[in-house]
Order: C-alpha cells, then sequence, then structure tokens
C-alpha cells in the first residue's frame, strides 16, 4: 500500500450577500514520492473501498484540480466547478498503483473516474451527459449537494405573467 498525501485547495466564491467567503472546493491528494513500492502492484480494493468515501464526491484524475494534466480531467473540473461541488481529487500520475489499482475496481479502462456517494458514476464523457441533460443536478441532490447552477436559476427572479 502506499501512503497518500495531499494539500487543501481553496477557491474564493461569492457568498449569497456582498461578502467573499472562502470556500473549499477540492481536496488533492498525491502518492507520496518516498514508497518505493508504489509501481509494485495495484491498490487494493479495501483502500479503494475507502479512498471513494471519504467526500460525497471523489475522483480519480491525471493532475490536480488547479493544474489538471489532460483535457478530459479538466473538463471533469470545469463540470463540478461549475456545480460548486466540494470533492476530493487523486492523482493517478503521482501514482501507478493508484491508477492500475482504480481501473481494476472499476473495470473502466480511462481515468479521470467520478464517484458520487462511493458509487462509481463513469469519466468525462458520462459525467458531461449528465451536466448537460440536468442528471448531475438530481444525483448531487440525492446525497445533500444543492448544485449553484441550481441556486443560481433559483434565485432569479420569477417572470410575471403580463396576460
Amino acid at each position: 500500500q502506499s501512503q497518500l498525501s495531499g494539500g487543501v485547495r481553496a477557491a474564493t466564491v461569492p457568498a449569497a450577500s456582498s461578502n467573499i467567503t472562502p470556500l473549499i472546493l477540492s481536496r488533492f491528494y498525491a502518492a507520496d514520492a518516498t514508497d518505493n513500492n508504489a509501481a509494485a502492484a495495484a491498490v487494493d480494493k479495501a483502500t479503494l473501498d475507502k479512498l471513494v468515501r471519504t467526500n460525497k464526491v471523489v475522483i480519480f484524475m491525471k493532475g490536480n484540480p488547479q493544474a489538471p494534466r489532460c483535457g478530459f480531467s479538466n473538463a471533469v473540473v470545469q463540470i463540478l466547478r461549475m456545480h460548486g461541488v466540494q470533492y476530493d481529487a487523486h492523482d493517478v500520475l503521482q501514482n501507478e498503483a493508484l491508477r492500475q489499482g482504480v481501473k481494476d475496481y472499476t473495470d473502466w479502462p480511462t481515468i479521470p473516474q467520478v464517484f458520487i456517494d462511493g458509487e462509481f458514476v463513469g469519466g468525462c464523457d458520462i459525467l458531461l451527459q449528465m451536466h448537460q441533460s440536468g442528471d448531475l443536478i438530481e444525483e448531487l441532490k440525492k446525497v445533500g449537494i444543492i448544485s449553484e447552477l441550481l441556486k443560481a436559476e433559483q434565485a432569479k427572479p420569477k417572470e410575471e405573467s403580463t396576460k
């Protein structure tokens, strides 16, 4: 098993009032570079079971949310950012055992991989489709996350019928 280390990244997001409130949007984890056994074998199922449940939304991506290292990972980060979702991100480029382990865990060949409430949702294409159809808002609601897009839509003044 490899040791994971990471950091918390904060971004400023406007609050409902005119004040700007710092909001933690993602926690980023990278493999500990001192682990010489990281490439020896895939991360085991028990470890991945724990990782996918560290937050309501967890992604395994190439790079980190502040510096994605592929377009698909960047697209997932942008979608989650639009919805204002707090999530944990694991950089699979830092740990080949994690990269292979998550692929084996989901039986899904590509990265990024998105989990909501511990359940595998899919990759970039599926998350994009869910975002476009509105299904992502509903899936987030099921785990108690209210999308910022939904909040913005609800905050719009209702148009009065003139007829």
